[in-house]
Parts: structure tokens; C-alpha cells; sequence
């Protein structure tokens, strides 16, 4: 029984390439039948415009007929996918290209190298390969030169030299002297003739009678159609066809590693030939960072603050009003709360301490001085509640409280403004027409403390005191409980809340904790942070839309080497991903840039600002460079998008 013999290397049956032009389409290509056998030398010839160049693109798998079949050993382009195409260009695949169409940033090995990187070959491999096959061709000294650093014949050696990185079982030449001089373009085709004798597959694309004549089969084209298939010498012998197998193969996850490496050192090739576009791209990222992060810290900073003076107005305390709640219209006339109910409170087991506290206003007077006073009658325990320091002297007793004494603490502002060159204790002063003694000053408050203070001068006495000298009332306006240390504030409250009705017989009072209020505070801070990052965020937004801009533009730019990178066997996705890690990459710098930035202001401000403190913390910077991140890939993603689907023919063509 008979071997079935291998399907050709390359068929096309029926092959038309139609372009669209007003109504009617112009027809580069025409009913091409064509088959090409591996290890031939073929030159495909014709004047310009008469499709072979058209021809060569469909050879190539760069374009698709418009109709017709063409298959690559056995398999048909058309069912292909094209992640497909570009394995088949890769793997199979070799282009030499009139103007050579080297990567302006690689150097020449680099360029080399490139269709093993997306072959997924290691770093090592590749780079003995085309250091290999550089010094093969007599490139062996130029390995770091790049590009405009080489003549022309060596560029087009390079170009050689990538076209056979992968094996280069065909090789696809257009005009390959076309831009050299003389000698150059003899050394060129005497290169392509020793590769077709190591069996390589030669297709050449000329205009030039005097280069097809190397070859040993010319196919003349003319309008799109085939007018002439001869074979041209004698035929000679080649060494072993480089046959080109049907399965493409998959990829190892290393190799998919690989190629993110490659794509995140092309990212930074492009970004360092461009330094000052990229850092003005950068700005409108840099910017809203610093703004999101600074008014993060300033937010943080208020709310420490806030809750720090919070702390010093009483550490877990519960404060016992009368009325149905807050904002009771009737709240100063219902007279629920007496000194019993301070009683009853001490001696519960989840209280530390307790105080009363009776309020009225009085011209405060000692000597020829006076001001406007707020006087506060409270309980020996008060000072302990409230977290109130004496900086000098002490604070009544229990026992004063219980006989009513004339005893006063007063705060800084008022022993400043009453006894500015006397010693306050012991000193006499007036509350209205009632005298009473100083034992002690308190400590000058700070923070939040100092602004519910006031402008009026603040004394303390005896609540026994006020209620019988100045306001001649039973009951008492408000009752603060600080809570014994590991006492729940939620359990005391519903506590407390008991005891005072069963002692009422009715719920004529409300109840509320520093806990309640940190938390109303809280809550306060995060919508400010919400309202002020939101502001910040508007800058992000706007830097996000310069970064999509420029890397448009960037990929306008770039469309010929996004043909090259094609033509050599890169993936969409290999496409894609530069671009997206190139946006990425702008908007970390620029996001990590504005950090630091803001955390130089930060330093800047402590230098002469050491009332308040800017607090950073650790989530915010992480949110900082994750929103980075993700406008890098929300705006990157329409510019890569947009060049991964460029068409390889019209990118190659493009100046």
C-alpha cells in the first residue's frame, strides 16, 4: 500500500483580493491558482500595481483573499483564528522587508531576538541563537548597535538574521535589494540562495528582471492575474525541504511569563525614548494622587484630632438629659433629674464616677475686673469625670459639696484676666452678688475642649452651692456617669435607662454616650473624606483621560512597529499587553511620584504648622496605587484595544 503523499507547502485555488472603492471594488488579485512546493526558490515578478505585493501579504498570512481557498500544508488561512496566523508567522514565518523595518529601540540582537520572545524561547536560548546567526552574516561586532547606528546592508542582514530566529522555513522577500546599493544587494542574494540550498522555502516580491534571475521558478503577474509560470536555469539539487507542520502547539505558562517580561521592557524602551511626554503624561496622574492622599491625611488628621479632645471631655461617659430627646421644645421646663438620681448612680457597679451639673450666667467680678461668666455647678467627682486637670491648688471636697460651701475652681483664661499679677488661690472673687473663695485653677484646655469653652470665663462650684445661692432650684439640668474600666457603654446605657425609670416611674429623660457621639463624629469625618477625595478624584479623572490621549497617540505613532511586531508572530494579546502595561506603568510612576509628593508637603506643613498633625495612613496609599492601577488599565485599555486590532497590511504601510 502507497505512502499518501504530503499536501504542498503552499496552494491558492481560485484566490481574489478585492478592495472597496465608490461602488465598484478594484480587484488587486484574480482567480490565482498557485502552488508552491517546500525548498523551491520562487520569484514572483511584475510592473507596479500588478498585485504582487498584494500577493505576497496573502503569502504571508498578513492579509486574507477576499475569495478563494489558500491553504499553508494542508490547512485553510481562512478557518484560521487569528492568534492562529500569528503562530504561523512566528513558527514558520520569515520576512525581509524592503525598508527592513527594524524596532527603532532594539538594538540589532534585540531585534533578533523578538520573534522568540513571542515563540516563547528562553532568554538564554535566544540569545546564543541570534548572536549566532548575527555573526554568521558578518554582524558579529554590531550586536548593540541599533538601527540608525547600521548601513543598510546591514540592517537588511538583521532583518535576515530575525526571518530565520524560529527556523524560517519560508522566507518572504520583498524587493530585498530594493534599497541597497550594488554590492550589497549581491551579497543580499547571495545569502537568500546559500539559505535555499539548506532547504528554505525563498519566495522573492521584485520588479527587477536581473534579482528574479536567482531564482529557479519566476511567476509574472500582471493586472492581478498570473500570465506566466516558468522555471528559470537548470535546477539544481537543494539539501532537505524544511517542511512546516499543521500543528502550531501550545504554549507553557514560563513562555506566557516571558512575554509579559518582554512586553514590561518594551513598555519601558518606549517610555525612556519619550521622557518628556511621559512625565507630562504623568502630571494629571502625580497631581490627583498628591490631592487624594493629601486630603486624606488632613481629613485623618481632623478626625484624631477630634477624637482625641473627645477623649478629654470624658473617657466613656454617659450623659442623663431631661426631656423625651434631643431637640425636646420642652426639655427646660420638665425638672426630672434631682441629686437623688446622682445617689442612686453612685453606686451602681459599672460607675467610676458621677456629677450633676446646673448651668447659669453671671457677671463674674474680683476687684475692679470683671467679664461675662458661665458657671457650672457640679459635684467633687466632676473633675474626675470630665478628665479636667487642676494645675493649681485643688478642687472641692464631698464635704464641701454636702455643707453648700463658697468654694470656686476657675479655668486659665479667668485667673489670667481676674488676677493677672496675683496668685489666684485664695483670692475672693463675685458670681453676681454671691462671693465665693478660689481653691483651684484648671489646666489650659486644648483642642476640641478649648472650643466648647468658649469666650466666657468658666467657674466651677458646689451644685449644693448654685442651686441654693443663685438659681433656687431643685433639680439638676444634666448628669454625666463616667464608666468603670471593661464596663460596655450599650449594656450601662440600657442599665441606667432601667434604673432611672423605675426611680421615675416614667421615661422623662434620654441618654447619651461619648460612645454615640464618636461614632456621629465618625461618620462625620468619612463624608467629608468621601466629599473632599471625590474633589480629588475629578483630577484623577482628568489626568486619566491624558493618559488615554497620549497613548493614542502614542499607538498612532507606533502603527509600523505594531505591523512589525505583527509580521514577526505577535499575538493581539502580546499587543495589547504592551500597550495596557505601558498605561499601567505611567500611572504607577505618576501615582507613587504624587505620594511622594504629598508626603513632602506633609513634612513641609509639620515644619511650621505643629498644632495639627497630618495623618497617613497605610490604606490609603495602597488606595492610591490601586486607583493608579486601574485608571492605567481603564484608559489604557481603548489605546491598546485600538492597536491590537490594526490591520498588519495597512500598520506595514503606514509611515
Amino acid at each position: 500500500m502507497t505512502e499518501e503523499a504530503p499536501p504542498p507547502l503552499i496552494s491558492l485555488r481560485n484566490v481574489w483580493r478585492s478592495y472597496p472603492s465608490g461602488e465598484t471594488p478594484i480587484d488587486a488579485l484574480k482567480a490565482i491558482n498557485l502552488t508552491i512546493e517546500a525548498g523551491e526558490m520562487v520569484a514572483i515578478i511584475g510592473q507596479s500595481g500588478s498585485g504582487k505585493s498584494t500577493l505576497m501579504n496573502i503569502l504571508g498570512c498578513l492579509d486574507r483573499p477576499t475569495k478563494g481557498t489558500y491553504r499553508v500544508a494542508g490547512r485553510n488561512v481562512r478557518k484560521m483564528l487569528p492568534d492562529e496566523l500569528a503562530a504561523l508567522r512566528r513558527e514558520h514565518f520569515g520576512f525581509i522587508f524592503q525598508r527592513y523595518h527594524l524596532l527603532p529601540d532594539q538594538d540589532a540582537r534585540g531585534n533578533v531576538e523578538a520573534p522568540a520572545v513571542y515563540a516563547g524561547r528562553g532568554a538564554k536560548v535566544r540569545r546564543e541563537r541570534a548572536t549566532a546567526l548575527l555573526t554568521r552574516l558578518g554582524l558579529g561586532d554590531r550586536l548593540g548597535h541599533r538601527p540608525n547606528q547600521l548601513s543598510g546592508g546591514q540592517q537588511q542582514r538583521v532583518s535576515v538574521a530575525r526571518a530565520l530566529m524560529n527556523g524560517g522555513q519560508v522566507i518572504l522577500a520583498d524587493e530585498p535589494t530594493g534599497a541597497l546599493d550594488t554590492r550589497s544587494g549581491a551579497e543580499m542574494m547571495a545569502i537568500l540562495k546559500e539559505l535555499n540550498a539548506e532547504g528554505h522555502t525563498i519566495i522573492l516580491v521584485t520588479h527587477d528582471a536581473k534579482v528574479a534571475d536567482n531564482a529557479r521558478r519566476i511567476i509574472e503577474l500582471s493586472d492581478g492575474e498570473v500570465v506566466s509560470d516558468r522555471p528559470n536555469g537548470p535546477q539544481q539539487a537543494s539539501g532537505p525541504a524544511h517542511p512546516i507542520s499543521a500543528d502550531l502547539g501550545k504554549e507553557s505558562w514560563t513562555a506566557t511569563l516571558d512575554r509579559m517580561g518582554d512586553a514590561l521592557r518594551q513598555a519601558l524602551l518606549a517610555m525612556n525614548a519619550h521622557r518628556l511626554r511621559t512625565v507630562l503624561t504623568m502630571l494629571g496622574i502625580i497631581i490627583g494622587i498628591a490631592s487624594v492622599v493629601s486630603i486624606l491625611s488632613i481629613v485623618g488628621g481632623a478626625q484624631k484630632s477630634i477624637m482625641s479632645s473627645v477623649g478629654t471631655l470624658g473617657s466613656d461617659t454617659v450623659n442623663i438629659f431631661p426631656g423625651q430627646g434631643a431637640g425636646d421644645e420642652r426639655a427646660g421646663r420638665v425638672r426630672s433629674l434631682t441629686p437623688r438620681d446622682v445617689t442612686l448612680l453612685e453606686g451602681q457597679p459599672y460607675v467610676d464616677s458621677v456629677s450633676p451639673t446646673v448651668a447659669t450666667g453671671r457677671v463674674v467680678r474680683a476687684g475692679a475686673v470683671s467679664g461675662n461668666g458661665t458657671i457650672l455647678g457640679v459635684s467633687d467627682q466632676y473633675f474626675r469625670v470630665q478628665n479636667v486637670a487642676i494645675a493649681k491648688g485643688r478642687s472641692f471636697t464631698a464635704a464641701s459639696v454636702a455643707s453648700g460651701a463658697q468654694e470656686a475652681v476657675i479655668d486659665d483664661a479667668t485667673a489670667t484676666k481676674l488676677f493677672p499679677d496675683t496668685d489666684p488661690v485664695g483670692q475672693v472673687v463675685l458670681l453676681g452678688d454671691v462671693p465665693v473663695r478660689v481653691v483651684g485653677v484648671t489646666e489650659k484646655p486644648e483642642g476640641m475642649a478649648a472650643i466648647f469653652q468658649g469666650s466666657n470665663l468658666q467657674v466651677w462650684t458646689p451644685y449644693t452651692t448654685l442651686m441654693a445661692r443663685l438659681v433656687r432650684q431643685p433639680n439638676v439640668a444634666q448628669i454625666t456617669v463616667r464608666l468603670a474600666d471593661g464596663a460596655s457603654a450599650s449594656a450601662a446605657e440600657k442599665a441606667i435607662v432601667q434604673l432611672l425609670k423605675a426611680q421615675h416611674r416614667k421615661q422623662d429623660f434620654f441618654v447619651m454616650s461619648s460612645d454615640t457621639m464618636r461614632r456621629q463624629l465618625g461618620q462625620i469625618t468619612l463624608i467629608f473624606s468621601v466629599l473632599f477625595g471625590s474633589i480629588g478624584g475629578i483630577s484623577l479623572l482628568v489626568g486619566g483621560i491624558g493618559v488615554m490621549n497620549i497613548m493614542l497617540v502614542s499607538v498612532s505613532e507606533r502603527t509600523r512597529e505594531i505591523g512589525v511586531r505583527t509580521a514577526i508572530g505577535a499575538r493581539r494579546s502580546d499587543i495589547m499587553s504592551q500597550f495596557m502595561i505601558e498605561a499601567v506603568l505611567v500611572c504607577l510612576i505618576g501615582g507613587a511620584a504624587g505620594v511622594g509628593l504629598s508626603l513632602g508637603l506633609g513634612w513641609i506643613f509639620s515644619l511650621f504648622v505643629t498644632s495639627f498633625e497630618l495623618v497617613y495612613s497605610a490604606w490609603s496609599i495602597l488606595a492610591a496605587f490601586g486607583t493608579a492601577t486601574v485608571i492605567g488599565l481603564v484608559f489604557g485599555w481603548l489605546p491598546a484595544r485600538n492597536a491590537a486590532a490594526l490591520d498588519p497590511v495597512e500598520a506595514l504601510a503606514r509611515e
